[in-house]
């Protein structure tokens, strides 16, 4: 087996890396160990304040005011405790508007809670042979009865990336709420909160910020964040979470509201190095070399004929491209393969999922083309 490198890395849809991150991550855990292991009281303020420092830094990340960004699990939690929290007269009796090719997680969700708050979950479907649902055709299906639609940005399983900017106006003429999924897009593809204003935001630190699994976070724009009562709450919902007057139970003024237990700091303070080395590149960089990559990648699988699953124009696609494998390709022994040549990659279905990253290098598709051409 080729011993890795990362120039052969291609999992910036799951996980993600940078240059040190190893040795940032066991740092910053080992403080925290060493912090959270002494014999002080001073546990707690050490690491709620590294909870915040991810906070901010996520804020800043895509332009959150202060106060409506909070932690969360992941994005499924996320989303739960928003729709737990909206007043009823968004949902009941309403269409809340997802895509076929939405993150199947928040579609899990949705299915379950449609009874309950009373909504009718509406997909919209993909075109027949197509591998991404058309703005064209959530707009078609997008009327003045939908109360909540949900976009990702970028999608998980082409790289398709929507036109945010029509798809929030209409959502505005419509009079809906428009929630956005960035997880597969955010680190790399631009995105800010009010560049076009959304009314919430949901997502994680894996992926292009190559964070830890469990370091979620929830935005919700104001005037709706101050109408969000949410269902999953605790005492970290309070503005002061030291408050144990059962009876006297407030909500937070702004998004710590969508606390509740405990915090996962944890998991947070994993991602902090993370985070902090993104904020410090330069992220008009950080595009041109995937795009770059992307177009090698892109000219060597037309040169074998492979079938592309991912938009070919730059401005509609994330920084994935997806090649479609023949039918009678067996992908596990592809993805296996691979790896033996310290090719990282993986598939859904037929789907070979390749995301170059910063790590990621020209010889490195050398090697995944060198890989493919022998196992195909």
């Amino acid at each position: 087996m080729t011993t890795p490198d990362g120039s052969a890395y291609f999992l910036y849809h799951s996980i993600g890396m940078y240059p040190g991150k190893a040795e940032a991550m066991a740092a910053e855990l080992s403080e925290f160990a060493a912090s959270w292991g002494a014999f002080d009281d001073g546990q707690w303020m050490r690491a709620l304040g590294k909870r915040q420092r991810f906070i901010d830094l996520w804020s800043n990340l895509i332009g959150a005011s202060k106060g409506t960004l909070t932690s969360a699990e992941n994005v499924t939690t996320a989303l739960y405790s928003l729709i737990g929290a909206l007043p009823p007269h968004h949902l009941a009796g309403r269409r809340v508007l997802v895509t076929a090719d939405c993150f199947p997680s928040l579609h899990f969700l949705l299915a379950g809670l449609a009874p309950r708050f009373g909504f009718t979950l509406d997909t919209v479907a993909m075109r027949d042979g197509e591998s991404w649902v058309h703005d064209d055709d959530l707009i078609a299906s997008w009327g003045k009865d939908v109360g909540l639609t949900l976009l990702t940005q970028v999608t998980s399983t082409s790289s398709h990336r929507c036109d945010l900017d029509r798809l929030v106006a209409h959502g505005r003429a419509m009079g809906s709420l428009v929630g956005v999924d960035i997880t597969q897009g955010v680190g790399l593809i631009p995105f800010k909160v009010d560049a076009p204003a959304v009314d919430f935001t949901i997502s994680t630190s894996l992926k292009w910020l190559s964070g830890t699994p469990g370091a979620g976070i929830i935005h919700v724009a104001e005037p709706l964040l101050k109408e969000c009562r949410p269902e999953l709450r605790g005492w970290f919902s309070q503005d002061n979470i030291f408050s144990w007057d059962l009876d006297a139970f407030a909500y937070a003024p702004d998004a710590r509201r969508f606390d509740h237990g405990t915090p996962s700091a944890l998991a947070c303070i994993g991602s902090v190095p993370a985070l902090e080395w993104h904020a410090a590149q330069d992220k008009t960089a950080l595009l041109a070399h995937n795009r770059k990559l992307s177009a090698a990648i892109i000219a060597r699988a037309d040169e074998m004929g492979l079938a592309l699953a991912s938009p070919r124009d730059d401005r509609r696609r994330g920084g994935s491209i997806m090649l479609r494998l023949p039918a009678e390709t067996e992908t596990a022994t592809i993805v296996n393969g691979l790896r033996q040549s310290g090719v990282f990659t993986d598939c859904r279905g037929r789907i070979l999922r390749l995301s170059p990253g910063t790590i990621t290098t020209a010889e490195g598709i050398d090697r995944l083309f060198a890989g493919l051409g022998a196992l195909l």
